[in-house]
């Protein structure tokens, strides 16, 4: 399957799993957004997940990593299946006290892993994820996500490319500049990050 039938079966299931959604959102990068991915809609599917999961794992393969990382929540179903279609093992890090630790898991010292993310408009929690493994002596080697929605939106660094099936752009407003708010839309926090 090329990029183009991948990114539009893609589109496909998005729509079929309402995941896509309309409105006033604030993202956990603390922007706003009219438009809201909630993958979580599509990865209820186990097929979906399945068929994400696998294609990412192609694009990843090549960097070899030995594991993969995500950070909770949103990470968590497609980072293991990335995982599975790997044949490697999954680690996922939790936010507590308003930052990412890994808690559950032993530390990835001395192997190469990749963070998997659902969605990614900043790469904060990506990011975030890939410097705490680095510094309990993990090798990032890359980072994927379904959805990547950064566009021109201040892009943390990141180590590579940011691999993904699918990039978005929507415009995203911080919140002094945001026009849904001028216009009295009620705002919603759909995603896991406390702001």
């Amino acid at each position: 399957m090329d990029e183009m039938d991948i990114r539009g079966k893609l589109m496909e299931m998005l729509t079929d799993s309402g995941a896509l959604l309309e409105g006033h959102f604030l993202l956990t990068s603390g922007l706003h957004s009219g438009h809201y991915l909630q993958c979580a809609l599509l990865l209820r599917f186990p097929w979906y997940a399945s068929f994400a999961g696998e294609e990412l794992a192609k694009l990843i393969k090549p960097l070899g990593p030995e594991i993969i990382a995500s950070p909770a929540l949103g990470g968590i179903i497609i980072g293991h299946e990335v995982a599975r279609a790997l044949g490697v093992p999954f680690i996922f890090c939790e936010r507590e006290d308003g930052r990412m630790k890994l808690r559950r898991f032993p530390t990835p010292e001395g192997m190469k892993f990749a963070v998997i993310e659902d969605v990614v408009t900043t790469g904060g929690s990506v990011a975030e994820v890939g410097e705490l493994l680095k510094s309990m002596g993990g090798i990032w080697v890359a980072s994927g996500c379904i959805v990547d929605r950064s566009g021109q939106n201040g892009f943390a660094k990141l180590p590579g490319e940011l691999l993904s099936l699918a990039k978005m752009s929507f415009p995203v407003y911080r919140p002094d500049e945001c026009p849904l708010c001028g216009r009295g839309l009620p705002l919603v926090k759909p995603g896991s990050r406390k702001r």
